[in-house]
């Protein structure tokens, strides 16, 4: 029983001491870096207000060329009035959930962007009632830029973040080269995609083109390295029919052996695809050079199809494109037009033929 008032004096004379911690609204760490040094007791003590930060829940849309803007705001609950050296940060969260890549950084007016942001992408700190703007501004967007976004807010030792996604509007082609199917290893698919105004499709972007209608029955390489092919309609040499339809997928396959065609993505156009023809027709050569004189480039495969997709281009005629194939697009089904659906034929790569030309000018 006398260990008791024993406990209470030492408690007592502990108190009295004035070596305790007040008590804060708030959390603290003592010795938060386990110094050993004879200084006074270091106490990092937090505001006892909580940070939230909210991104937009729903998708943000936009296509090639326009400038978006990704909302991201943070407050404090309770609010406690402004802080100080608040630090921002947007990353890009990759396809493969791999490490994310850095986009921009800011500490009040002062921002560093990076890689190809540099130079088109601000941090908008326009707040609202008791929240901070944080929003992520993209001007020029390009084709890669489609994904999900990372808004994360540092104060001190606390963070939070969260996530919004920017999708591009536009379409999925699948693609082969000249010398025929299944002859393109990852790292070739990336570079045809590029060749035709488009970048490698992703499993988001892919899904979306099947739900639209896309059937197609010879597997592509998509952005994140995976081997996938979109079935409408279940059929004996795309997986069986005792299949549902949907998406089949070969997985991960290895990025220089394997080899397989292409899905490629391409958005809205900066500039429009027109026709031009001659009675007589014309060859390649003469057909890009129509092209020239018309101060505008030959059409590659991505420009026609995002010129068909979401600018309505309609033209009955075949024509010569970049890559050597010809082709047209149908938006109305017709008679002597091809098949009963829209979509962009094709005659392949002809060696020898005479036909007119799509170009592509800037506007």
């Amino acid at each position: 029983m006398l260990l008791l008032p024993l406990l209470l004096k030492a408690t007592l004379l502990h108190l009295a001491s004035g070596s305790y911690h007040p008590f804060r609204n708030g959390f603290y760490y003592n010795h938060i870096m386990n110094d050993n040094s004879d200084e006074q007791d270091k106490v990092d003590y937090f505001s006892g207000s909580r940070l939230v930060v909210e991104a937009s829940r729903d998708p943000v849309y936009s296509y090639n060329g326009a400038n978006v803007t990704l909302p991201c705001r943070y407050r404090y609950e309770p609010d406690q009035g402004p802080k100080h050296k608040i630090r921002i940060k947007w990353s890009k969260v990759r396809d493969d959930y791999t490490k994310e890549q850095d986009v921009m950084v800011a500490v009040g007016k002062t921002y560093v962007a990076f890689g190809d942001f540099k130079g088109r992408a601000h941090i908008s700190q326009a707040g609202e009632e008791s929240w901070h703007g944080a929003s992520l501004v993209i001007n020029d967007v390009h084709l890669k830029d489609d994904g999900k976004f990372r808004c994360t807010v540092i104060d001190g030792l606390e963070d939070e973040s969260d996530v919004v996604e920017l999708r591009l509007q536009g379409i999925v082609f699948p693609y082969q080269p000249p010398r025929g199917q299944y002859r393109l290893n990852f790292h070739e698919a990336e570079r045809v995609c590029q060749d035709q105004g488009a970048i490698l499709a992703n499993f988001n972007q892919l899904f979306q083109a099947w739900s639209e209608g896309l059937d197609w029955c010879n597997a592509g390489w998509l952005a994140d390295g995976t081997v996938q092919y979109p079935i409408r309609l279940p059929r004996k040499p795309c997986g069986g029919v005792h299949l549902a339809p949907g998406i089949r997928s070969y997985g991960p396959r290895h990025r220089h052996l394997h080899r397989f065609d292409a899905f490629c993505f391409s958005s809205a156009l900066k500039g429009e695809v027109f026709y031009l023809d001659r009675p007589a027709g014309m060859t390649l050569e003469e057909a890009k050079q129509s092209c020239q004189d018309a101060g505008a480039e030959i059409a590659r495969v991505g420009q026609l199809y995002s010129a068909w997709k979401l600018a309505g281009l309609d033209r009955c005629n075949a024509g010569w494109l970049a890559d050597g194939s010809v082709r047209y697009p149908i938006v109305t089904p017709r008679a002597n037009c091809g098949p009963a659906e829209p979509g962009v034929r094709s005659f392949g790569f002809p060696r020898k033929g005479r036909f007119g030309v799509f170009c592509y000018r800037e506007r």
